[in-house]
């Protein structure tokens, strides 16, 4: 009985045996995948997780140096793309890069390679094994060195710019009377054209406008004041307002023999019943007075104007029948009534000018 029950019992022995050999194998076997999987995600901690953009590129199992060429690859189209910049009639292209942009595609990749530190090492072994892709993207930041598109916006404004005209009267090379109206100018207004260009950049436009603002003269025609021009070929005096004739007057200028001066002059000076000094007592005015106190014979009338030409004066006459002809001796002769109508009319300091 006893040996009966003893040889019945021993098949039963093994079996925790058979167990304990199981687990073992399957621990093993785990223990081995689980070292295969760290090995193997180990060997792949120089590439980016599977799925992952940058620039819209995926970079997915890329090691850095490839990771870098392709984001930098799509970086540079765009920075090399032409940009169409229009100002007064003229247009320029010019790239990106040319304006100072520079991408910073390490930064991007860095942020690519560090989404595997998000997942342990298991789920990136889990992941690669198996195929699956994550879903993380990054932009490429670009920076905007604005020295380089001042430089090119500063280049473009010399090319447009133009100079405002000041009203003027004057006398030209060739002695006759030149009339300039002022004209507005322009200029690039350069903090809106940059401006412009940065928002062109930052949206990925292929165009912009750089603005344009005038630069008002400082004379304008309305600010020129007035101008006396004496033609001695007419005999006339023209007073103008600006650069319009505001009256016109006859005159008599040097007899032969006498000179009438041409060029550009000033009102110095100017007087009522005018005291007539003898300018030449040696000369042409041997014989007569010193001066002529103010009244109906002064040869100066009753008003006149002193020029910075020396000698030189317009001034009324009691000998009307001369005026329109060459009668003076220099001066610039006017019927009293003119000279009274003129007189109010001129400050000193403006100019006179007296051409053939």
């Amino acid at each position: 009985m006893d040996r009966g029950r003893h040889s019945a019992g021993r098949p039963l022995s093994r079996v925790p045996v058979i167990i304990c050999v199981v687990v073992l194998v399957l621990g093993l076997l785990t223990a081995g995948s689980a070292y295969g999987a760290f090995r193997y995600d180990r060997s792949n901690a120089g590439r980016v997780l599977p799925g992952v953009e940058v620039a819209g590129v995926d970079i997915g199992g890329m090691t850095r140096e490839e990771a870098t060429a392709a984001a930098s690859a799509e970086a540079d189209l765009w920075l090399s793309q032409s940009l169409e910049v229009a100002a007064a009639g003229r247009t320029w292209r010019v790239t990106p890069a040319e304006l100072g942009v520079t991408a910073d595609v390490n930064a991007a990749v860095d942020e690519a390679f560090a989404v595997a530190g998000s997942y342990s090492w298991t789920s990136r072994a889990f992941l690669r094994l198996a195929g699956r892709s994550v879903t993380d993207s990054f932009e490429v930041d670009y920076s905007f060195d604005k020295t380089a598109a001042e430089r090119f916006v500063k280049g473009a404004a010399r090319s447009v710019i133009e100079d405002p005209v000041n009203a003027s009267i004057a006398i030209g090379r060739n002695g006759g009377l030149v009339v300039t109206h002022s004209r507005a100018g322009q200029e690039l207004d350069l903090p809106a054209g940059l401006g412009n260009i940065r928002e062109a950049l930052d949206s990925r436009q292929t165009s912009a406008k750089l603005p344009l603002v005038k630069v008002r003269p400082e004379i304008s025609d309305q600010d020129l004041g007035k101008t006396i021009v004496v033609r001695i070929s007419q005999n006339k005096l023209y007073l103008y307002d600006g650069v319009k004739i505001e009256k016109a007057y006859s005159v008599a200028t040097a007899a032969p023999g006498y000179t009438t001066p041409l060029g550009s002059w000033k009102v110095i000076d100017k007087a009522e019943n005018p005291t007539w000094v003898n300018p030449a007592p040696n000369g042409w005015g041997a014989g007569e007075p010193a001066t002529i106190l103010p009244g109906p014979g002064n040869p100066l009338g009753t008003r006149a104007l002193y020029l910075d030409a020396p000698g030189i004066r317009i001034h009324g006459t009691p000998d009307s029948a001369s005026i329109g002809s060459y009668a003076s001796h220099g001066c610039i002769r006017m019927l009293i009534s003119d000279s009274e109508d003129l007189y109010p009319r001129v400050p000193v300091g403006i100019p006179a000018l007296i051409i053939k």
